[in-house]
């Protein structure tokens, strides 16, 4: 299986990464992000680009694989709606309409959240993004698509959030992380189950579209 990556220097981006790297099944990652990352490993390919708004100047480097794990995200805090949507839905959609030309076979999962809004009209702004997002990729015609709704992330492998709050939190209260991981064990998933639960649910598929923290520890496992 050859996967593109994207949000590679992201927390749960890195983790995919890693989990593809060590994976036997993978046998070819391209990542796809403004800024190298800080991995290098015979199955690592790079492709540095500046306009995310626009990836057709670089179609011919997207075609012949068979999954895309679409891990870019960013925080809503202190964003307006249009600054947080053109992060959110239109760099993501822009990649997905190039791609799904080129390989139409592909398996897509995109990093959702805990909470997104599928009727795209509730109150709170990055959960209708979200909720619009998950739509029209799940609309596109891709074989296979999934959307992760991963909730509460336990980052492994020393990887760090680039969130300033989420990493206070992980550095001064990840004791009370863990304690809710043994209140609710189902609500809680580490960066290496989400990588692992990417790469599972693109090899032999899944029963839901939607795939929460419950989902994605059984997705893990497999």
């Amino acid at each position: 299986m050859k996967v593109i990556i994207t949000g590679a220097t992201g927390m749960v981006g890195k983790g995919v990464l890693l989990e593809c790297l060590d994976h036997e099944s993978v046998e070819k990652v391209l990542v796809i992000g403004r800024n190298p990352v800080d991995v290098r490993h015979p199955k690592l390919e790079e492709l540095i680009h500046g306009d995310f708004a626009d990836f057709s100047t670089v179609k011919t480097q997207l075609a012949g694989y068979d999954a895309c794990f679409l891990c870019m995200g960013i925080s809503s805090v202190g964003l307006k709606e249009n600054d947080f949507k053109k992060i959110t839905y239109d760099y993501t959609l822009s990649l997905a309409k190039e791609l799904f030309p080129l390989n139409p076979e592909m398996t897509i999962t995109y990093v959702s959240g805990e909470g997104t809004d599928s009727s795209e009209k509730g109150r709170i702004m990055w959960a209708r993004v979200k909720g619009k997002t998950e739509n029209d990729l799940l609309n596109m015609g891709f074989k296979q698509a999934f959307m992760f709704r991963p909730g509460v992330i336990i980052p492994l492998r020393g990887i760090k959030s680039r969130t300033k709050a989420y990493q206070f939190i992980y550095d001064y209260f990840m004791w009370l992380v863990h304690l809710f991981k043994a209140v609710a064990p189902n609500a809680v998933v580490n960066t290496t189950q989400v990588g692992k639960a990417m790469i599972n649910a693109a090899l032999y598929g899944y029963n839901s579209v939607i795939i929460k923290p419950k989902d994605i520890i059984q997705l893990a496992e497999k």
